[in-house]
């Protein structure tokens, strides 16, 4: 998982200050959960997904499919 979230700020060329802007932290916190010091809480997880386009299932590793897929409608 920690992996994929920094490889997905690498990306987009985005320094980790830059993305922790972005969600509203700080860097240090963010670098946290980069190095997997500390888990990532939910909030930031929805948050990171929602920035990235993908879903917290591909951040969380449990598929490799980066697309987010959108709700039925019924």
């Amino acid at each position: 998982m920690y992996k994929r979230i920094r490889d997905l700020r690498e990306d987009r060329d985005l320094s980790q200050t830059s993305l922790a802007k972005i969600i509203g932290m700080s860097q240090t916190g963010y670098s946290k959960y980069e190095t997997g010091e500390n888990d990532i809480p939910t909030s930031i997880l929805i948050k990171l997904a929602d920035f990235y386009g993908t879903s917290v299932d591909y951040l969380l590793g449990q598929t490799d499919c980066k697309k987010r897929y959108p709700h039925n409608k019924q």
